[in-house]
């Protein structure tokens, strides 16, 4: 069976050339931001991406392919959409087969993206343990994901409204370097600082890229993730959002919202509660993301 998988005309170049590419996720469209702010936002976060000397690679699935870079209409269809798929491993198959529109989350766009030879990839915030998952099991593929596919994630640590401490313990037993961008403490998404301090610190995109180099060639599976803290003039510090995440998680359990719905569930109650502060924040760490990450894809394609 052929592989489904279209890369856009700009990104093949781009790929060709051995220049910086950076792949990006599309569920922070469809699930993570109300339209037309998920629109704008992916734009801004392509902008940033080529402003910083890289091709931006946004990945979703259409019409029974992976597209690997997309246009500005299809960009638009995406941000309309209200029925696109939250695709993970498990279910990027059969939406494939079937035909259906589906965004991917951060490990199925792990996966298109090696696949399409891209080795970074700026995201907002990975997924990981959810808060109870000592009964519910509920603990995000994106953590296994990492375990095996040697992409370079930049995020702004793990999603605030998750278990970090157990989010770490299992990215540990998986063998993924966790390493912090120019401070000690491990980020949680709208705060610079969660209060557990970060498995491993490197101070810049080179010696990130350099580690990403390392792992190559001494055959270790999986990728790294490189935690960004978010600038400091955008940040909502734990202290504030922390009691507003406990209200949105609590009124979760109330309403019984489980498996792929709790997170859309907890960023929608969260924008609602800090009166569209989160969505403020939102935006300022992907984009610092963004820049981070095309340094260290520059970085990767110098010899």
């Amino acid at each position: 069976m052929p592989l489904p998988l279209i890369c856009s005309p700009k990104v093949q170049s781009a790929l060709d050339e051995g220049a910086p590419v950076v792949a990006l996720e599309s569920t922070i469209i469809t699930h993570g931001m109300p339209y037309p702010q998920n629109l704008e936002t992916a734009q801004l976060v392509e902008d940033e991406v080529r402003n910083s000397g890289a091709t931006p690679a946004t990945i979703a699935v259409m019409g029974g392919n992976i597209h690997v870079g997309m246009d500005a209409q299809q960009l638009v269809a995406l941000a309309k959409s209200t029925d696109a798929r939250k695709l993970s491993r498990a279910d990027l198959a059969v939406c494939l087969v079937e035909k259906a529109t589906g965004a991917t989350t951060v490990a199925a766009t792990m996966i298109c993206a090696h696949l399409a030879g891209i080795a970074v990839f700026a995201t907002g915030g990975i997924g990981g343990v959810h808060r109870g998952a000592e009964q519910s099991f509920d603990i995000s593929a994106d953590l296994t994901e990492l375990g095996q596919t040697p992409v370079t994630v930049v995020c702004a640590g793990a999603k605030a409204i998750l278990d970090i401490p157990k989010t770490l313990e299992v990215l540990e037993t998986s063998g993924v370097p966790v390493i912090t961008k120019g401070q000690n403490e491990f980020p949680a998404f709208w705060a610079c600082d969660s209060g557990i301090v970060s498995p491993l610190r490197l101070e810049n995109a080179a010696e990130i890229a350099a580690a990403h180099k390392m792992r190559a060639a001494l055959g270790l599976n999986g990728g790294q993730l490189v935690a960004n803290p978010i600038p400091k003039n955008a940040e909502i510090p734990l202290s504030e959002i922390g009691p507003v995440i406990e209200q949105a998680i609590a009124e979760a359990v109330v309403q019984k919202i489980g498996q792929k719905q709790v997170t859309p569930f907890l960023l929608s109650r969260i924008f609602e509660l800090t009166n569209g502060r989160s969505l403020t924040a939102n935006i300022a760490l992907v984009l610092n993301n963004a820049r981070l990450a095309a340094e260290i894809a520059r970085e990767l394609v110098r010899s």
